[in-house]
């Protein structure tokens, strides 16, 4: 399994740079399944702990400090928001899993919803599934990678908070992730890493995105 870097093509990092950096506005928020939206454009579902980062690095790659809803409240995100990019991709943010102080029946809830949509969305192109560096795979992300190898729904595995980590810890994690990853049937063979905060790792996950939309 391959680690990302900044070596990728010119060409697909400046298409990517000029669709990040176009309109992306909110477009529906749904806490049921029975309340999404219509499938049109190409979908990329961001999925992972609570608190892993997920609405941080839709804000850094869209360029937006507010477009996702930052909460440091571990479990507040209780729907799954839709915001579409460029009239050529859907991004949906999903709440997040693994929360321990969220009751058994709100937990069990969530991940009825969040998993339903992941079993049931025919344009859903790819899911980015993100990995807080700092702590690695953990056994609710393994259950998370079991369920998407068992449902054939195709996934790259994104670290975030890279920049709290010290030169040596970042090759550790990226290291062990790719390791994790080579376990899994439908992980994509290469990971990105990646901080929201200091904006690393950004630009090739934005060309990895882009080439899955419309155009």
């Amino acid at each position: 399994m391959e680690i990302s870097d900044t070596r990728d093509d010119k060409a697909a990092l400046e298409a990517a740079r000029k669709l990040f950096a176009g309109p992306c506005d909110f477009i529906w928020g749904a806490a049921s399944t029975d309340n999404l939206p219509p499938q049109s454009l190409p979908e990329i579902a961001f999925v992972g702990r609570s608190n892993a980062g997920k609405s941080s690095l839709v804000n850094a790659l869209t360029g937006r400090r507010t477009l996702a809803r930052v909460s440091h409240t571990p479990g507040r995100t209780r729907q799954i928001n839709f915001f579409r990019l460029g009239e050529k991709l859907i991004l949906a943010d999903l709440p997040g899993y693994g929360y321990a102080r969220a009751s058994k029946s709100l937990a069990e809830e969530w991940q009825t919803l969040i998993f339903a949509y992941l079993r049931g969305r025919p344009n859903l192109r790819r899911v980015a599934l993100l990995i807080d560096a700092r702590r690695g795979a953990m056994e609710t992300d393994r259950a998370a990678m079991g369920l998407l190898d068992s449902a054939a729904v195709s996934y790259i595995l994104v670290l975030t908070k890279l920049d709290q980590l010290s030169p040596s810890e970042r090759v550790k994690a990226q290291t062990e992730i790719a390791e994790e990853g080579r376990r899994h049937t439908a992980a994509y063979p290469e990971i990105f890493a990646t901080s929201a905060l200091k904006s690393l790792g950004l630009e090739t996950l934005k060309a990895h995105i882009a080439a899955l939309a419309v155009y």
